[in-house]
């Protein structure tokens, strides 16, 4: 079955993952639901005097007054029937459009990657021709968009609280990995029943490594597809990792940059020693002659890195 989300004062959270929260959605293995997300603060948003519009879906958020701890407005969480603790859940990523015409980039105070350079408050609002797929600053040359979602994630183990969607962790999250797009697929563990996954923090485009706080934050729809993998069939996961048509991903993430490469590159080996006959030392030698780890981001307090290996070289 196809379901449909749009995003309300109740089927959203302000910047939260929480695994009490209960599911705003059940769905079936093999369904897929349409998510209509919104993007931004009241505080990012142009003042009565712009052209631009905030969408009416953000504005009943911003004035119901939600709860809030970090930046991200996310909508579900979605259940999966039947997903328990140790499974793993794929996420196909069947479709990412824009449903806005503009977005916002900015930049604020003590946050971002140089802080130290930038003391002030600045926001950019940007904006996006759908129909052409490209976007332009008032400042900079027009730009393709190449949307995706920043964060996706399933509720993080109960002994976590309730968590900030700021940081990255094992239940993915803030992972703003931009290869993450249309034809991608997230591979999730689950550590609540139901796995219950949430989607938001649009961006239109960004870079390897978004270092100013934000890439182009915009309301995005994505549909997504949710196929489950219980733990007896194909052992249990215990970090995210992606595909998409040409490469396989790994990811790493911590608040020293060092060690975030150091633990996407120990499940890279982990990855290849799984599907191939090559030793550890082997698939060590193999990272470093094939493989492209990149900066993912350097904003979240934790940092990112992932590893990307080319589909048909080794497997």
């Amino acid at each position: 079955m196809h379901h449909h989300l749009a995003s309300t004062p109740e089927t959203v959270r302000f910047g939260i993952f929480d695994a009490a929260f209960d599911p705003v959605l059940t769905v079936q293995p093999g369904d897929s639901v349409t998510f209509d997300c919104v993007s931004g603060g009241p505080e990012v948003m142009p003042g009565p005097e712009s052209w631009l519009t905030i969408p009416p879906a953000l504005q009943a958020i911003h004035d119901a007054r939600l709860d809030r701890i970090g930046p991200h407005i996310l909508t579900g969480p979605v259940a999966i029937a039947g997903a328990e603790p140790g499974d793993t859940l794929e996420v196909r990523i069947e479709a990412v459009e824009p449903n806005n015409d503009w977005g916002y980039c900015a930049v604020r105070p003590l946050a971002g990657t140089i802080p130290e350079d930038f003391p002030d408050r600045y926001v950019s609002h940007i904006a996006v021709d759908k129909a052409r797929g490209v976007c332009k600053p008032e400042w900079g040359p027009q730009l393709p968009l190449r949307p995706f979602f920043g964060t996706m994630g399933v509720a993080p183990p109960a002994r976590y609280g309730r968590l900030s969607s700021r940081e990255p962790r094992e239940h993915g999250g803030n992972m703003d990995n931009k290869e993450l797009g249309a034809g991608a697929t997230l591979f999730l563990p689950v550590w609540v029943p139901g796995a219950n996954f949430s989607a938001g923090d649009g961006h239109g485009r960004q870079g390897d490594g978004e270092v100013c706080v934000n890439a182009l934050e915009m309301g995005l729809t994505g549909t997504f597809s949710f196929i489950l993998h219980k733990a007896a069939d194909i052992g249990v996961a215990t970090w995210p990792r992606a595909e998409t048509p040409t490469h396989y991903i790994v990811m790493g993430f911590n608040e020293d940059l060092d060690l975030a490469m150091k633990q996407a590159l120990r499940g890279m080996i982990d990855f290849i020693c799984a599907r191939s006959a090559l030793t550890r030392v082997q698939a060590y030698q193999f990272c470093s002659l094939a493989v492209d780890f990149r900066v993912t981001q350097t904003v979240n307090g934790e940092k990112g890195v992932h590893g990307m290996l080319e589909k048909g070289v080794l497997f």
